[in-house]
């Protein structure tokens, strides 16, 4: 991988500039910053080129890293200003913006010398700067010649001797959405959505400088360009295009409803599912699912909220939000990994019914006597993560991990973006510097090929494998996959292959607009792993600082848990949450089914809302009556028992199941009598019922959630629960 930044003479980096190995095909072009990355083998030349700029030709050698500076064509005649880049669509509208030498020198002769705009004793040549001190005089002099050039000095940071070379972009509009244009056409998302897939024959993203190169501010947030097959293309002057533009925003505000408008989770990906109904006991005895440990739902919620946003409904998944905080369990005294605990008692949001409490507490093992671990960091470095909460604050999540490690462990870094390779080789924990200084290097830029990079991942990871050790993949992204493997299925297949492999999986999440939270659940879920959401270096801390223990070292894993009800005493149930974590009842024996990873320290919650037998409800109708499921003398045999629940887990290393079975007694208890715990996790299911609009849920009042959670929160040392509390008064 051949690494670099293309400048011109002045040191000025170049974006756009086109990097080609010579003699085939195979070519990128620079980022903003004038950086690329390009794959090519030693003794290959490779070509750079800019307009304007004189060819230049490198040949490869042992090193991975090149800087070039290009020099100027002096036979270059005028100034195109085309936003970024260079563009070879045919332009459909005519914005390109052109600045001849001679209006340049006409400039300088209108000023003097110390107020003149453009200067630069090699104007003829086409180059033009800014001298800073007439930047305040001169600034109207470029605008509405060059689009989006635009000077301030509101900093007062200028100095009379800096020279500032113009490489400004268009401005800057208010809107997210990207704009869609049809044979030439600007249209709205509405319009978009209707289109037969069968009509069109061409589609074009544009981003960044190709998009406002020809599409002016408009095209800020990138540009779509369908070709129909039948549609005849419209080919827009700069005031057409304006004047379609205007019609089109009208159109959107007379119909805020049907014209989606600044949706900023538009580009954002949840994967859509019903909530579970109440089943009877009677034709459907059995309950069975995987546990789970992730908490991004919960994360991901909180920034929706806290930003003011309404909260989609597919992001909330209840389960993850009741596991996201820790309940007082008592940890287990016997063999097993994990203790048991249950709780029956009333159910808050539905006065007739009740609610079941399940909850584990695993075994909290001392840091010192943690296996040895081998972690393989797999960060996404591509253009899409190039936003402040995304790699900037990924690199301060890593640190924060870092700073967790011990001599016997070691760390490796691969990275991917438009391919995949190899950063820092496996280095001691106990080195942190030189892992915190290959965090610090990391850049965005480039298309994502997660695929290629998981692959990279878990070949070292198996190539450094330690035996009865902590053997690791994190994975830190936005999830935006779109080179190779991509689609959900596709990870879902490659992750599936790749843990037969005794690796294991964390995921991390980061940023907003673009987030594809349904890949990284698909990958978490199928990869013997957990995930997480960091929207904030708190969230970042509480993750891989203080609960580091119980998020990166399995003290079980495909850990399941089956319930058989009593249809005695229970009409109807439902598993409130874990609606992508059930289960087949035949796949709680078989060992080949993967399910949840339990860490050390950790609690796994689960609530079933129950509606006991003569107990009339809106949400549930008895079956008709069935011969062949009555028990004969079940009121005398098993009269007090509310259900049997069993679990199965493995061992980390392990690959059969143990099993344990414990009996809930039908002894239901008034919600005040319960316990904190009790009352504190059914607020928050309460509160992501309320969040997804739960049709079995009749009472929504956030005074009554508010007023339930207040009751359990007697023990929070780090202000989680408060802060929970504070979302629930938001949201009304």
């Amino acid at each position: 991988m051949i690494t670099g930044v293309v400048m011109d003479n002045y040191n000025v980096p170049l974006p756009g500039a086109t990097v080609l190995i010579k003699g085939t095909s195979k070519g990128t072009n620079t980022d903003f910053d004038g950086k690329f990355s390009i794959k090519a083998k030693k003794g290959e030349t490779l070509e750079f080129s800019y307009v304007g700029m004189q060819t230049q030709t490198a040949k490869i050698d042992s090193s991975t890293n090149l800087n070039i500076a290009l020099a100027d064509d002096s036979t270059l005649e005028e100034v195109v200003v085309v936003g970024y880049g260079t563009t070879t669509k045919e332009a459909y509208t005519g914005t390109a913006t052109k600045i001849s030498s001679s209006e340049i020198k006409k400039d300088r002769k209108r000023n003097n010398s110390e107020k003149a705009l453009v200067w630069n004793s090699k104007s003829d040549k086409g180059e033009f700067q800014v001298k800073a001190e007439a930047l305040q005089s001169n600034s109207q002099s470029l605008q509405g010649k060059v689009a989006g050039v635009y000077i301030n000095d509101a900093n007062k940071k200028f100095k009379g001797n800096n020279n500032i070379t113009l490489r400004g972009t268009n401005s800057i509009n208010s809107k997210n959405e990207p704009l869609i244009i049809l044979d030439g056409r600007p249209i709205s998302q509405k319009e978009m959505q209707v289109l037969n897939p069968n009509d069109i024959k061409d589609i074009t993203v544009l981003k960044d400088a190709s998009a406002t190169s020809l599409y002016g501010s408009t095209g800020r947030s990138g540009v779509i360009v369908i070709t129909s097959k039948s549609g005849k293309v419209e080919k827009l002057s700069k005031r057409q295009l304006k004047k379609k533009l205007k019609e089109l925003e009208e159109a959107q505000k007379q119909a805020p409803n049907q014209w989606p408008v600044n949706d900023p989770i538009q580009n954002e990906s949840y994967e859509s599912f019903e909530e579970n109904a109440f089943e009877s006991p009677s034709t459907a005895p059995l309950s069975t699912f995987s546990i789970d440990v992730d908490n991004a739902s919960y994360t991901n919620i909180r920034r929706f909220i806290n930003n003011g946003q309404t909260v989609p409904k597919d992001a909330v998944r209840v389960e993850e939000m009741i596991n996201f905080f820790k309940y007082n369990y008592t940890e287990p005294t016997n063999e097993h990994p994990f203790s048991i605990h249950t709780e029956y008692s009333d159910c808050a949001w539905n006065s007739n019914h009740k609610v079941l409490k399940v909850g584990l507490q695993g075994k909290n093992i001392p840091t010192d006597n943690l296996p040895a671990s081998n972690l393989v960091f797999l960060v996404d470095v591509s253009g899409s993560m190039n936003e402040q909460n995304k790699l900037p604050l990924l690199k301060q999540s890593m640190k924060i991990l870092v700073e967790q490690l011990r001599k016997k462990d070691k760390v490796s870094i691969v990275v991917y973006a438009g391919a995949a390779g190899m950063v820092l080789p496996p280095t001691s924990g106990d080195d942190k510097k030189t892992i915190i200084d290959a965090l610090e290097k990391l850049q965005a830029g480039g298309s994502t090929a997660g695929g290629a990079g998981i692959e990279l991942a878990y070949k070292i990871a198996q190539e450094n494998f330690v035996k009865n050790g902590n053997n690791r993949v994190i994975l830190a992204t936005d999830g935006d996959f779109n080179v190779g493997a991509s689609s959900n299925t596709d990870m879902q297949t490659l992750i599936e292959e790749k843990r037969k492999s005794g690796v294991f999986l964390t995921c991390l999440g980061y940023g907003m607009g673009n987030y594809k939270d349904s890949k990284m659940e698909t990958i978490a879920n199928k990869g013997n792993g957990n995930y997480a959401y960091i929207d904030n270096i708190q969230e970042a801390n509480r993750f891989l600082g203080k609960e580091f223990k119980g998020s990166m070292f399995a003290i079980a894993k495909d850990v399941k848990i089956q319930i058989e009800f009593n249809p005695q005493h229970v009409q109807a149930y439902r598993l409130i949450g874990y609606e992508n974590r059930k289960l087949k009842d035949e796949d709680f024996v078989n060992d080949t089914i993967d399910a949840g990873e339990l860490g050390s320290g950790h609690t796994v919650t689960a609530l079933y809302e129950i509606i006991p037998t003569n107990v009339k409800s809106d949400f549930f109708k008895e079956p008709i009556d069935l011969k062949y499921s009555k028990t004969e003398n079940s009121s005398t045999v098993f009269g007090n028992e509310l259900a049997t629940i069993k679990f199965r887990y493995k061992k980390p290393d392990g690959e059969k199941s143990i099993e344990m079975v414990q009996v809930i007694e039908n002894k239901s208890i008034p919600i005040e009598n319960s316990s904190e715990d009790f009352k504190f996790s059914s607020a928050v299911a309460w509160f992501g019922l309320k969040l997804r609009d739960s049709k079995l849920v009749h009472n929504k009042d956030s005074e009554a959630i508010k007023t339930l959670a207040k009751k359990g929160i007697s023990i929070d040392e780090d202000g989680y629960k408060s802060e929970f509390i504070r979302l629930v008064e938001t949201v009304k």
